[in-house]
């Protein structure tokens, strides 16, 4: 299995971006999907997880309420909506699968840059 993020970019503080996470080379709809970041200088943390089902969804407290994660399992894909950003948002976002809550997690992506500018 293979994953591919995407949709980083610069963006200014307040704004939006919306992260893609494609899966490839096996089915991970009935799997719980996250994303993560790792900001420089400091650790890798949990920001998002969604339950195969839809259903269910946790985020990191410095997220709630801003971010928003979903998938579309027939598309094998899952995604992180972004609002209202700041630059302490500023990190390289992962994408995972084949876990729970905070982890472990069995399948990651490459990571997407986002970078918030004050």
């Amino acid at each position: 299995v293979q994953l591919q993020a995407s949709g980083g970019g610069l963006v200014q503080a307040g704004g939006s971006l919306r992260l893609s996470c494609a899966a490839s080379g096996g089915d991970l709809s009935r799997r719980n999907m996250a994303w993560f970041r790792q900001a420089p200088g400091k650790d890798r943390e949990f920001v998002a997880t969604i339950f195969w089902n839809n259903e269910n969804t946790n985020y990191a407290n410095s997220v709630k309420g801003r971010f928003t994660i979903s998938r579309d399992n027939a598309k094998n894909t899952w995604y992180l909506q972004m609002n209202s950003l700041e630059p302490e948002d500023t990190a390289v976002y992962y994408c995972a699968a084949g876990g729970s809550g905070v982890g472990p997690y069995n399948y990651w992506g490459q990571g997407t840059l986002v970078t918030v500018s004050s």
